[in-house]
């Protein structure tokens, strides 16, 4: 009995081992995009053009809470549209909007950060 489940389990491996195969892709040319962490929670993203001027948003203030700015986000071949958010207010901190910011290698991304003082 043992011995046929030693060979059910190495058919079953064999064909398995078959069956996978070899998937071919194809590789295009993107934009280039790097990303490297700056500190816990946060992202650098490097984009090859300036970001589109962004249109402020209006909206009323919120007992406890402060607008997160909206921002245009790089996808790896265009900016795209990213809304704003309301983020519960943090005694003692203070809200760094996201924003875009020309670093030597492009256009380098600030993600929005809660900031001590």
């Amino acid at each position: 009995m043992i011995a046929l489940r030693s060979v059910a389990l190495a058919s079953v491996i064999v064909l398995a081992s078959l069956a996978s195969g070899c998937v071919v892709a194809s590789v295009q040319r993107r934009p280039l995009v790097v990303e490297r962490p700056l500190y816990r929670g946060q992202m650098e993203l490097v984009a090859p053009q300036a970001p589109p001027v962004w249109v402020a948003e209006q909206v009323r203030p919120r007992p406890g809470y402060i607008w997160a700015r909206g921002y245009w986000r790089w996808d790896g071949r265009r900016y795209v549209a990213a809304r704003g958010h309301w983020e519960r207010a943090r005694p003692g901190y203070r809200y760094v909007h996201p924003h875009w910011v020309r670093g030597g290698n492009g256009w380098q991304w600030r993600a929005g950060v809660w900031v001590h003082g």
